[in-house]
């Protein structure tokens, strides 16, 4: 159920895009145990002309970028399952798009489940529906 927002350094480009996305998606199930059908996605681009590390731009350094920022219910991963994430999607992106500078980012917000959902319904009222079907 996360939203996942991804910014790489290039220009447009719908097959790389579709690259992230599965790859991003693929990580996210086998790391945060997040559903992929109910996964979102959005895929921009930056110019490396005007994305800078290291007080220099990335077009300068010859390298690529990624910012990825995804949102997840509070409590619902531990730390260890983040940091090997984190470690996955640098891998995956060093792959995916060749040299990449190391100041390249994944954030993982933590966001109460009772501020969080889609459909109109928060992922508590979804929680607590699934705990009284289910008799608990």
């Amino acid at each position: 159920m996360p939203i996942i927002n991804i910014t790489v350094s290039g220009k447009p480009d719908t097959a790389l895009s579709s690259r992230i996305a599965a790859s991003v998606s693929e990580l996210t199930a086998a790391h945060l145990r997040k559903d992929p059908t109910i996964t979102a996605i959005v895929v921009t681009y930056a110019d490396p002309e005007h994305w800078f590390a290291g007080g220099k731009s990335l077009a300068e350094q010859d390298t690529n970028s990624f910012w990825l920022d995804i949102k997840v219910v509070d409590g619902t991963n531990t730390k260890h399952e983040m940091a090997a994430y984190l470690e996955a999607i640098f891998g995956r992106f060093e792959q995916l798009l060749g040299r990449v500078h190391h100041e390249s980012y994944v954030l993982v917000h933590e966001v109460s489940a009772a501020a969080y959902g889609y459909g109109g319904e928060t992922q508590e009222f979804r929680y607590i529906s699934g705990r009284l079907k289910s008799g608990d």
